[in-house]
């Protein structure tokens, strides 16, 4: 089953709040001059963003703890640990691909190009947020029409984070009609338009989503794991 949806951006709700905690502010206090450039980039984004994404359910995922590898279909996947353990209850699975359109990234590049770094700084935050609260939206639909069924779900996990390679996304694309949702993926594996997300979510009845264990990850780079920490300290 494939499902596909859009979005306008003031559906997503995205506020200031949302961009200050991508920015790194997580203390409540947003230093000027940013409050009033991000309410400059909020009032213009929705011009510059078409959102959109959806899932395909696939029937069977075959997941191996001892080899830390799942399979979907004729493509074999080797994720890290962290994600074949939050997959290995699942009995079927669904792969997902979002994205924000590729107009927010290119005002972003006019607007560095033209000097002001800081503006574009904001709108390519803006991109990120906006796929991530669009597919926020998708996996919460998921989750809603499997509970007719009596089925869960698993968190969502993507290559390029919680220790998988990146370079698995081309197994991921592979599965999903062509250009999905207008989604290309480049030979180095890197999706265009930018400010898109991929991944897999498991799905059976003894499945929960448990929140990121990001204790668990050793990506000193990851933007989530940032703000978690953050918020912790």
């Amino acid at each position: 089953m494939i499902k596909e949806f859009q979005f306008s951006f003031d559906e997503l709700n995205i506020n200031p709040e949302d961009l200050s905690e991508f920015l790194g502010f997580t203390d409540g206090v947003v230093p000027e001059p940013f409050p009033e450039i991000i309410q400059e980039a909020l009032k213009d984004a929705p011009q510059f963003c078409e959102i959109k994404g959806g899932y395909k359910i696939f029937d069977s995922i075959e997941v191996n703890l001892k080899e830390d590898t799942f399979r979907i279909g004729n493509q074999t996947f080797l994720p890290s640990k962290i994600v074949t353990t939050h997959l290995k209850n699942s009995t079927y699975a669904a792969i997902f691909i979002c994205t924000a359109g590729s107009e927010i990234t290119n005002q972003a590049k006019e607007l560095t190009n033209n000097g002001d770094t800081l503006l574009a700084y904001i709108f390519d935050v803006i991109g990120s947020v906006a796929v991530e609260k669009a597919t926020d939206r998708i996996q919460n639909s998921l989750k809603n029409e499997l509970q007719k069924s009596e089925h869960n779900i698993s968190d969502r996990y993507s290559p390029g984070y919680c220790e998988w390679d990146v370079a698995e996304q081309q197994k991921l694309f592979r599965l999903m009609p062509h250009n999905f949702c207008g989604v290309a993926l480049s030979k180095s594996s890197l999706m265009n338009p930018v400010k898109s997300l991929s991944g897999i979510i498991g799905i059976g009845t003894e499945m929960e989503q448990k929140g990121y264990q990001c204790h668990w990850c050793t990506d000193k780079n990851c933007m989530y794991g940032k703000i978690k920490k953050q918020k912790k300290a």
